[in-house]
């Protein structure tokens, strides 16, 4: 997309949240809680929130940030939450080669069909900041590079300690629910009518629940 209009970059941007939320809530944190305990849990979750918002204090707010450069802040800040649940979803696919290649298979292709949506969510505010779409396209590519390392870390350990993997998706929720909330939703508000973003928010989030629902399947 070379200029999208305000309608449909807030569309875009709450298509975005509505997807980043349904991996938070019904498939980083389900998968959080099946591996450790509650209170685990919570913690990580809140260092993830704390790590986003001292980025985001370091590095940002003593700019003095243009609309477009906005955007740019936003696809850093979205870059950042996915590859950090990246990481552990590598991990899961290299336990599940190591179980059967069957099981790393099929959790490569559903962990694959939900990054196609959390690229567009980093993708776009990239473009509409004035970066090229090589570049975009780059940096995009470069936040899938944590899937890899946890897919090598999951082969060659095998059998990571659960409390480990639960932290691990716990802190990347933390981290996702925080720019979503913090970011994607406040900024689709403000680029057009409410009912746009809100009509972006829903048809992700029900999009959402079908690339869960076939993760759990």
């Amino acid at each position: 997309m070379k200029k999208p209009g305000d309608k449909l970059l807030s569309f875009i941007l709450g298509f975005s949240a509505g997807i980043m939320l349904t991996i938070v809530c019904f498939d980083l944190l389900p998968k959080a809680f099946e591996r450790g305990s509650f209170f685990l849990i919570i913690i990580g979750i809140l260092f993830g929130v704390l790590l986003v918002v001292f980025v985001d204090e370091k590095i940002f707010s003593h700019c003095k940030i243009k609309e477009n450069k906005g955007f740019l802040k936003m696809s850093v800040l979205i870059g950042f939450g996915i590859a950090l649940h990246n990481f552990p979803e590598g991990l899961a696919i290299g336990s599940g080669f190591m179980l059967t290649k069957e099981l790393g298979i099929g959790i490569s292709i559903v962990i694959a069909l939900h990054n196609i949506p959390e690229g567009i969510s980093m993708a776009v505010p990239m473009k509409v900041s004035g970066m090229s779409g090589i570049r975009s396209l780059f940096y995009t590519m470069l936040v899938g590079l944590p899937m890899g390392l946890g897919a090598f870390i999951g082969a060659v350990l095998g059998d990571i300690s659960e409390v480990f993997v639960a932290f691990c998706l716990a802190f990347a929720g933390g981290t996702m629910l925080y720019i979503t909330c913090g970011e994607l939703i406040p900024k689709s508000n403000e680029l057009s009518f409410k009912k746009i973003s809100s009509l972006g928010l829903i048809v992700g989030f029900i999009l959402g629940l079908f690339i869960t629902f076939d993760f759990h399947l």
